[in-house]
């Protein structure tokens, strides 16, 4: 019977004791074991930069329950009835006899455990390059309690004055914010040729100048070439490029790879991406294993293909689904993932979900339209922050792909709403009468996704020819001759303008000034402002007075992610 089952799961940092959670509460007489490689058992990992960085001190909060109690193995057996197993390794699966061959790390002791249903929650490992120097002391990652430890000491010393963050996604940004806010001066290494690559680089470098903004420097487009050292210790970071930085640490942070070693040497299909292959159950190819998390691949529910997301809240949801289907038969399905995702980077927050443009137009959809929204994320008597957003559509049949949005104001909110909006395949129409819940504290009146749908709306209609930033740059760089105007305020202007060859004209005093614009109405006009509101209007009164190339810069000054003149 389903509810005398023995349930072994490998692994206990998140997937692993979901599963085992979900499972004894579904058949309570079952015997659920977890075998847990480390010490500590159901790690909130996102939070070691947070650690690190000190936003809070103490150390069990990453371990345990939204209550306080730890989750220890004493706690999985008193409150769940789950035996859990820490600092024991699982050293080989034997599928005909149903079987795990298990080994104390402690005493070295080996035993077998037999299972009905088995679910494989190994995880990933950092990926550690085969550099020269990577042995040296001051070298390390941040994957582990151990290595989060290891910096929160460093960081509580006070020691270390000049460290290297190699990589600048997710865990390399939150892990150069720790540091910096520790006193120690970063240097970020990324070898594309921007961070935080689920951004188009538009964002991204908006993203990148305020890394630097906050004294921090940021080198992209290369690569690392090994580590220096002195006495068995860290003196340097060398780049391709032949360049020394001097540090006493360096992180590597440029990704995981999955654990599958046990899955392989029990002879369970491997993806196409290096995961193991699971189904829609979170099943494997073999109808009596599951597996869960980092180490599996999953479905990209945009492009049906194949795709990893090493993600704690995932982690989570697919445990769940394997606890369930490993004692109750498959009922419940996981569908895959459409990689949302949100960061914080000093005074920013960063997030995206669905296709980016670039991968949009990679994943081969022909008419990719976007746009670029800056507005507040509520008004400005309620304390108003900045968000820049863009939107990402198929233009053939106006349905959603994607979002990004950085800035200081609410982008989860933002990110929350697209994701949904993705998932509903919603199109534009059906966003831009969005009911959204309003109110001064917490949004505008249009809140700024539905404004950046009205955008949308109006490029998709023809209504507004709209410019990206990163477009206009080039063409700029490229000998582009267009008459660029800013119809901000002379106060705006003197406090801040690009410095491209732009006239200033105020959109006031546009009318009564259309003599000051180009007399060969063919000419290419860009209009702009703070957030282009101002700039849309103008590019509207020079269409009705003739004028018939009219575009606006998307974002305005506020997005515009390149050197200022002031």
């Amino acid at each position: 019977m389903a509810d005398q089952q023995r349930i072994v799961v490998i692994g206990g940092s998140a997937a692993g004791p979901k599963a085992a959670a979900r499972a004894k509460r579904l058949a309570p007489h079952a015997e659920v074991t977890i075998i847990q490689k480390a010490p500590e058992m159901s790690m909130a990992s996102c939070g070691y930069p947070y650690f690190v960085g000190g936003f809070f001190n103490n150390r069990n909060a990453l371990l345990s329950t939204p209550y306080g109690e730890v989750r220890d193995a004493d706690f999985f057996l008193n409150t769940k009835d789950i035996r859990a197993r820490t600092e024991t390794e699982v050293t080989a699966i034997d599928r005909a006899e149903r079987k795990v061959r298990c080994r104390d790390l402690r005493s070295g002791a080996e035993d077998e455990l037999s299972y009905d249903k088995l679910i494989i929650a190994t995880g990933a490992r950092a990926r550690k390059p085969p550099l020269p120097g990577m042995e040296l002391d001051g070298v390390t990652t941040l994957q582990s309690m151990r290595d989060a430890d290891f910096l929160r000491r460093i960081r509580d010393e006070g020691n270390i004055k000049k460290a290297v963050v190699i990589g600048g996604g997710l865990i390399g940004i939150e892990t150069c914010e720790a540091l910096q806010l520790s006193g120690i001066d970063i240097t970020v290494i990324e070898m594309l040729p921007q961070i935080l690559m689920f951004l188009d680089w538009e964002l991204a470098k908006v993203l990148e100048n305020h890394v630097h903004s906050k004294a921090a420097n940021v080198i992209t487009d290369v690569k690392l070439a090994g580590f220096v050292g002195e006495g068995g210790k860290l003196k340097a970071v060398r780049l391709e490029n032949g360049t020394e930085l001097p540090c006493e640490l360096a992180v590597l942070a440029i990704g995981v790879i999955p654990n599958t070693d046990l899955a392989q040497g029990a002879g369970l299909e491997i993806g196409t991406t290096g995961g193991i292959l699971v189904d829609e159950y979170m099943q494997t190819s073999d109808p009596h294993i599951y597996a869960v998390g980092d180490c599996v691949e999953l479905v990209h529910r945009i492009t049906g293909k194949k795709t990893r997301a090493p993600f704690g809240d995932l982690a989570n949801l697919e445990g769940r689904v394997a606890g369930e289907n490993a004692v109750l038969g498959n009922n419940a399905t996981f569908p895959g993932t459409i990689h949302t995702g949100i960061c914080k980077v000093f005074d920013f927050n960063a997030g995206s979900t669905g296709l980016s443009e670039s991968r949009a137009r990679q994943e081969g959809y022909a008419n990719v339209v976007t746009v670029v929204n800056a507005s507040l994320d509520k008004p400005e008597f309620m304390g108003a922050k900045l968000l820049i957003s863009k939107m990402v559509v198929d233009g053939d049949s106006g349905r959603l792909l994607g979002v990004q949005c950085v800035g200081p104001g609410d982008v989860g909110k933002q990110i929350a709403t697209g994701a949904m909006a993705i998932l509903g395949r919603l199109t534009v129409a059906d966003l831009v009468n969005a009911d959204l819940p309003y109110a001064p504290p917490f949004s505008l009146a249009i809140d700024h996704f539905i404004a950046t749908a009205h955008l949308m709306e109006n490029k998709l209609k023809g209504r507004l020819n709209g410019v990206n930033p990163l477009d206009f740059k080039q063409r700029l760089d490229a000998g582009a001759k267009p008459f660029i105007l800013d119809v901000r305020t002379p106060e705006e202007y003197d406090a801040m303008r690009l410095g491209i060859g732009e006239t200033l004209i105020p959109l006031g005093d546009l009318r009564q000034r259309l003599g000051d614009l180009p007399g060969d109405q063919g000419r290419e006009i860009v209009c702009y402002c703070k957030i282009s509101l101002r700039g849309y209007e103008a590019a509207l009164v020079l269409q009705a007075a003739g004028w018939n190339n009219v575009k606006v810069l998307e974002g305005g000054v506020m997005a515009w992610p390149f050197r200022r003149e002031k």
